[in-house]
């Protein structure tokens, strides 16, 4: 079991946000198959919660029969 990437937060990861800071673009979406170093895994609150930074987009891919997980 992994991990949320919060700061304090015991929760079990379901997502995984990577940046793309050259098209201004946040992806989020199912947890990786492997932990990555520029990736943050999350837990479904902070999935859930999080935003993209002013003037980034932000794509939010949810696989069907996802359990604890919405877009």
């Amino acid at each position: 079991m992994r991990r949320c990437s919060r700061t304090a937060c015991t929760a079990e990861a379901v997502a995984t946000l990577t940046y793309d800071y050259a098209d201004s673009l946040a992806v989020l979406g199912p947890l990786s198959f492997t932990r990555e170093p520029h990736s943050y895994d999350l837990c479904a609150r902070h999935a859930e919660r999080t935003s993209a930074p002013r003037g980034w987009q932000i794509i939010r891919h949810v696989t069907l029969g996802e359990v604890g997980f919405t877009a």
